[in-house]
């Protein structure tokens, strides 16, 4: 058969465009080996079964999720012709397949994290006692979203919620994850909280809550984020990143708002006892008041007794004083003519004499100087 002959590279460039029509993308199974990060920016490792072997190389932006050699697994890859002439895989995503080679991940990345400090108790941030706006990152269609609709407006009600409908599974989910997190932290005005819930599920079904740029995004939020993910034995990574674990979607909800019931009761109880406070304070109140009352009265009667027998004695006094008192026992009082009470007179003065039963009037016709003096 009469064909052109190629040159290499042309044959190696014919190659690689018939792989990219052909194959564009290629899912792929095994085992790692031979990992190796160069220059901090290029990823290289080897994926293998029991009878072959493929070259595997990625950027390291686009590793997601650690690996290491000896875990099992898929990778999302196009195939190329490299300028050697061998196949490799220019790899777009890494899953580790298994419970052993998802729980070994889920270590590493967790070791790296936790030495960085994301996932520090400092750092956690309360929820908002009574919050207005919540931002929902969730399935719209997912059991779990619609558990926690439920129990957030039968606790409560009234909330203004704003909802990111993402995936909650898959390769996928993680940026979408992140595209509404940073859409959130982006509004001009921000939700009091975020939440992100998923119902229960597998180890890989929740994997995607483990994903390295995603766990960044949570713990780089500006609003404090609550995670409800899976149930209460899951734990995943971006539950320790979030400042506040719930163990469900519907634990989310209540740790979220206040019960309506609850409040009422305690408003009821709140009532009751600040009425019996008022009550046993102001009877306080009065009985200090009637003590002081009747100290008071007590001690003005005191004080008007004392007073009263003030008066009587000096009553007492004046009555004894009183000069008329004295006419009855003998005495007279001497009074010059205009009636003015006198105690001397001299020859020639006409005197009055008051006593007891008479009125004698008189001419003083000599005196003595009477030497008898009283002290």
């Amino acid at each position: 058969m009469d064909q052109t002959p190629l040159n290499v590279s042309d044959a190696i460039a014919l190659i690689n465009q018939t792989l990219d029509y052909a194959y564009p993308v290629i899912v792929v199974e095994g085992e790692v080996s031979s990992f190796k990060v160069n220059q901090g920016k290029f990823v290289f490792f080897d994926l293998k079964d029991e009878s072959g072997t493929l070259g595997c190389f990625m950027m390291v932006y686009a590793l997601r999720i650690p690996i290491e050699d000896g875990m099992h697994v898929r990778v999302i890859a196009q195939p190329k012709l490299t300028q050697w002439g061998k196949v490799s895989l220019t790899v777009r995503e890494v899953h580790p397949l298994g419970e052993g080679s998802l729980k070994r991940s889920f270590e590493l990345l967790l070791a790296k994290l936790d030495k960085e400090g994301l996932f520090a108790i400092e750092r956690k941030r309360p929820l908002p006692a009574m919050p207005r706006t919540i931002g929902v990152i969730s399935s719209t269609q997912a059991a779990g979203y619609g558990d926690f609709i439920k129990i957030l407006n039968q606790r409560w009600g009234g909330v203004d919620i704003i909802v990111a409908h993402t995936s909650v599974q898959g390769s996928g989910a993680p940026q979408q994850i992140i595209a509404a997190l940073h859409h959130f932290n982006q509004m001009a005005e921000l939700p009091d909280v975020i939440a992100i819930v998923r119902g229960g599920g597998s180890l890989d079904d929740l994997s995607a809550f483990n994903d390295e740029p995603l766990v960044r995004a949570i713990a780089a939020s500006r609003v404090p984020v609550i995670t409800g993910i899976g149930h209460e034995v899951d734990t995943s990574l971006a539950d320790l990143a979030a400042d506040v674990r719930a163990a469900t979607p519907s634990n989310a909800a209540q740790l979220l708002v206040p019960d309506r019931g609850e409040m009422s009761r305690m408003v009821v109880r709140d009532t009751a006892q600040m009425i019996d406070s008022l009550t046993r304070r102001l009877s306080g109140v009065r009985r200090d008041v009637m003590t002081r009352q009747k100290a008071a009265f007590e001690g003005l009667s005191r004080r008007h007794a004392h007073v009263t027998r003030r008066i009587d004695t000096l009553g007492t006094v004046l009555y004894q004083l009183n000069p008329r008192l004295a006419l009855t026992r003998g005495y007279a009082l001497l009074k010059n003519a205009a009636g003015q009470i006198i105690t001397e007179a001299k020859k020639g003065d006409e005197v009055k004499i008051e006593t007891k039963t008479s009125m004698i009037t008189a001419t003083v016709t000599s005196t003595t100087k009477n030497n008898e003096r009283i002290t």
